[in-house]
C-alpha cells in the first residue's frame, strides 16, 4: 500500500512538473516578448484619448529644414559606431501595439533631424545627439550654444553645418547649463589653449564648472549604471526595444570634455554684446539644473529656454539619480520669464523643435509653468491630508487644460514620479508609517515573503492568474520578491521579464519604457560585461578641481577596515605645484590644501595626470608605487596599508537580481 502511494505521489508530482514546464514554455519563455491582448487594447484606448492626428507639431518640427541625412552615422576614430540615424527608420506610420501611441508620436517628431533655420542668422542641428546644437551668426563668426554630449557628435554636427552654411570661425561658446549633453562635445570646437590663443569667449552660468563635474565625480559610477536603464543602452532599436528617450533619441557616449568658462554670468540678469549680437542672460539656478540660464535676443525677439522648458514634462527627479529639483522655484522662474521676455516671437530650446508666434510662445510658457506649479501644490495639498508619496502619485491627475497638451505629456518626466519628488523635496524618504522606518533589506524580505506566500510554486501559479488579468504592476511586485529570494529560478525570471515587457510597452514615458525593457533584457541575458568607462571623460576630468577627487576618494574609504587606524599622507602634485594633506582618523578621511605635514607617514610626488589615471582605475596604486612614474618619501608599508583601505566602485552592480 505504501509502495502504491509513493508511485502515485511521484506520478502526481511529475504531472504538475510537466504542466508547469508546458505553461512556462507556452506563456513565459524567455524568448516571448509579444504584447498581450490587454496591452494592445490599453494602448489602443490611450491613443483615442489624444488628438494624435494634429499635425501642428510636425509642421513646426520640419519648418526651416535646410538639409538632412537619414543614413548618417557617427563613429570613433577606430571605426566603432556610436550613433546610427538609420537605426530609427522603423519609426513611421501608426504605432505598433508594443509602443504607447503617444510616445510613438513623440519619437516620430524626434526622428525629424538635420540642419534647420530657426530665424535669420539662427540655425539648429537636431537629431545628432540627445540635445540640439545651436549656431548664431555674429558679425565676424559663429556663436555656438551647447555643443552636444561628446567630441564625435559635435564634430559631425559642425561638419554638417559647415557643409551647408559655409566655414566661419567660432567666436564664442555658450553653455546654458551643467548637464553633460550640453557641454561634453566642446573640445570638438577647440581646445582650451586654442580658445585662449584666439580670444574665444566661453560663457556659462554661475556655478557651471563646479556643478558640471561634481555629480560625475561623486556619483558618476552609480549614475552611469542607472543611465543604462534610463536610456535603454542595452536595447536593440525596434518596436519591442528602444524607440527614444522622449527628450530626444539617446545621449551618444563618446569622448566627453569640457572648457573652462572665460565669463561667468553671476548676476540674476546680465546683458552682453557678443560679436555684434545683443544677448540677455537670466540665471535660473536650482531648476532643471543646479547651474542654468536662459537667453533672450531682444533685437530679434527670440527666446532660448535652455532646458527649463521643453516639449515634454521634465523631471523633478531624474531616474538615473540626481538631486531633487525645486518645483515651486522652477515654476516661478518660468513666470518671471513671461514677464521679462513676453514680447518673444520665437522660442527655441536645447531639445526638440521651436515655436513661432508670440501668442503661441506665451501659451506654451504658461502651460509649462503651470504643470510644475500644479504638481507642487497638489502634492502638498494631499500631503496635508496625510497621504503618502505612493498614494499621492496614484491620485494625481492633471486638469484637462494641461492633460491634453502634448508638450505637457510625460515623455521624459512623469506625473507619478514627479509627485513623489515633491514629497521627497520637503519630507525625505520616510512616509511617516512606523512599518517603513526600518524594514528588512530586499533580499532578506524577499525570502520571508516567498515563505509566507506558500513557496515558489504557489506564487508562480497565483501570478499567472494576475498576469492573465492584466495586473502587471502587482505581478511585478510579487515576482520581484521571488527573483530576489531565488535568483536562479528561471521560470520566475521569465515571468518577470514578460511582465516588465508589458509595463514597458504601456509606458508613455521614454525612460520608463527603457527601464522596464532593460530590466527584462537583463533578466534574460544577465548584466552587461561592461559599462561606460570613465576613461572616455578624461578631458573633462582633467578640468575637475582636485578636491572633488579627494571627496570621492573619502567616500570610497572602507570604514570598518579603517576602524582604529590613524595616518597622515602628503600628496604633492608636481605639475600643479599644489600639496594636499590627507588625514585619516575615526574611520573618516579629511583633506586640506596646505603645506607639507612634516609628521606625515609618507609623501607621494606625482603629476595630476597620473593621479587621474589612478583615480579612474587605469593604473593600480601598487603598480604605480613600483614604477618610476612617482617617487615617495617615508614609509612604503604605510602607503600600501593606506591605499588598501579604499574600495574601487562597482560599476556593474546588479539591479534586477540581488
Amino acid at each position: 500500500m505504501k509502495r502504491v502511494n509513493i508511485y502515485v505521489l511521484i506520478f502526481i508530482a511529475f504531472c504538475f512538473s510537466a504542466c508547469d514546464s508546458e505553461q512556462a514554455s507556452r506563456s513565459f519563455s524567455l524568448e516571448d516578448r509579444a504584447p498581450t491582448n490587454i496591452t494592445t487594447e490599453l494602448n489602443r484606448k490611450s491613443g483615442q484619448e489624444l488628438p494624435l492626428g494634429d499635425q501642428v507639431d510636425f509642421e513646426q518640427a520640419r519648418k526651416g529644414l535646410i538639409a538632412s541625412d537619414s543614413s548618417a552615422t557617427i563613429a570613433r576614430k577606430n571605426g566603432d559606431v556610436l550613433f546610427d540615424q538609420s537605426a530609427y527608420e522603423f519609426i513611421k506610420g501608426d504605432a505598433p501595439s508594443s509602443v504607447h501611441p503617444s510616445l510613438w508620436r513623440q519619437e516620430k517628431l524626434n526622428s525629424i533631424h538635420g540642419l534647420f533655420k530657426v530665424d535669420d542668422g539662427i540655425y539648429q542641428l537636431r537629431g545628432f545627439d540627445l540635445a540640439n546644437l545651436t549656431i548664431i551668426e555674429g558679425k565676424t563668426g559663429w556663436i555656438v550654444i551647447d555643443p552636444l554630449t561628446c567630441r564625435e557628435t559635435a564634430s559631425a554636427a559642425m561638419a554638417f553645418a559647415r557643409k551647408h552654411l559655409g566655414n566661419k570661425p567660432v567666436k564664442a561658446i555658450i553653455f546654458t547649463h551643467s548637464h553633460g549633453d550640453h557641454f561634453g562635445g566642446a573640445t570638438a570646437l577647440m581646445s582650451q589653449k586654442e580658445a585662449a590663443q584666439k580670444g574665444v569667449r566661453i560663457i556659462a552660468p554661475v556655478g557651471f564648472l563646479e556643478e558640471s563635474v561634481s555629480e560625475n565625480i561623486m556619483a558618476g559610477t552609480v549614475m552611469a549604471r542607472r543611465s543604462m536603464y534610463m536610456f535603454g543602452r542595452l536595447l536593440e532599436k525596434s518596436p519591442t526595444g528602444h524607440v527614444g528617450s522622449g527628450l530626444g533619441k539617446e545621449p551618444v557616449m563618446g569622448n566627453l570634455g569640457i572648457l573652462r568658462p572665460t565669463e561667468v554670468i553671476k548676476e540674476e540678469s546680465e546683458s552682453k554684446m557678443i560679436d555684434g549680437v545683443r544677448f540677455v542672460f537670466y540665471n535660473v539656478p536650482s531648476s532643471e539644473a543646479p547651474a542654468e540660464f536662459v537667453i533672450y535676443l531682444p533685437d530679434r525677439k527670440v527666446f532660448c529656454g535652455a532646458e527649463i522648458v521643453s516639449r515634454n514634462m521634465h523631471n523633478l527627479y531624474t531616474l538615473r539619480g540626481a538631486k531633487v529639483r525645486d518645483a515651486l522655484q522652477w515654476s516661478s522662474y518660468i513666470d518671471n520669464i513671461i514677464e521679462r521676455f513676453g514680447e518673444a516671437e520665437i522660442y527655441f530650446g536645447t531639445h526638440h523643435w521651436p515655436i513661432w508666434g508670440q501668442p503661441q510662445v506665451i501659451k506654451f510658457l504658461k502651460q509649462q509653468r503651470d504643470i510644475y506649479k500644479y504638481i507642487h501644490d497638489q502634492t502638498m495639498r494631499m500631503a496635508y491630508a496625510g497621504l503618502t508619496p505612493k498614494e499621492i502619485a496614484e491620485k494625481m491627475v492633471f486638469p484637462e487644460s494641461l492633460r491634453t497638451v502634448f508638450a505637457n505629456r510625460g515623455y521624459y518626466g512623469t506625473l507619478k514620479h514627479n509627485a513623489k519628488a515633491v514629497y521627497q523635496f520637503y519630507f525625505g524618504w520616510y512616509d511617516g508609517n512606523p512599518a517603513n522606518l526600518d524594514p528588512l533589506p530586499p533580499e532578506a524580505a524577499a525570502k520571508k515573503y516567498v515563505e509566507y506566500m506558500g513557496g515558489a510554486n504557489q506564487i508562480l501559479s497565483r501570478v499567472e492568474e494576475s498576469f492573465d488579468k492584466g495586473e502587471y504592476r502587482w505581478s511585478a511586485q510579487v515576482l520581484n520578491h521571488l527573483v530576489f529570494a531565488q535568483p536562479d529560478n528561471k521560470r520566475a525570471a521569465a515571468m518577470l521579464a514578460r511582465t516588465y515587457d508589458q509595463l514597458g510597452y504601456q509606458s508613455e514615458s521614454g525612460p520608463w519604457r527603457n527601464i522596464f525593457l532593460t530590466g527584462a533584457y537583463e533578466l534574460r541575458n544577465g548584466k552587461p560585461e561592461q559599462v561606460t568607462s570613465m576613461a572616455d571623460a578624461i578631458e573633462m576630468l582633467a578640468e575637475t578641481p582636485v578636491p572633488h577627487f579627494l571627496d570621492a576618494m573619502a567616500a570610497r574609504l572602507n570604514g570598518p577596515k579603517a576602524d582604529g587606524i590613524e595616518m597622515t599622507i602628503n600628496i604633492r602634485f608636481t605639475d600643479l605645484n599644489e600639496i594636499y594633506v590627507l588625514k585619516l582618523e575615526n574611520a573618516v578621511l579629511h583633506h586640506k590644501k596646505t603645506g607639507l605635514n612634516p609628521k606625515a607617514n609618507a609623501t607621494i610626488n606625482l603629476t595630476h595626470r597620473l593621479y587621474l589615471q589612478m583615480a579612474i582605475g587605469n593604473i593600480g596604486f601598487i603598480d604605480l608605487l613600483t614604477s618610476d612614474a612617482i617617487n615617495f618619501e617615508g614609509s612604503k608599508f604605510d602607503l600600501i596599508r593606506f591605499f588598501a583601505l579604499f574600495d574601487m566602485p562597482e560599476t556593474n552592480f546588479s539591479i534586477v537580481k540581488p
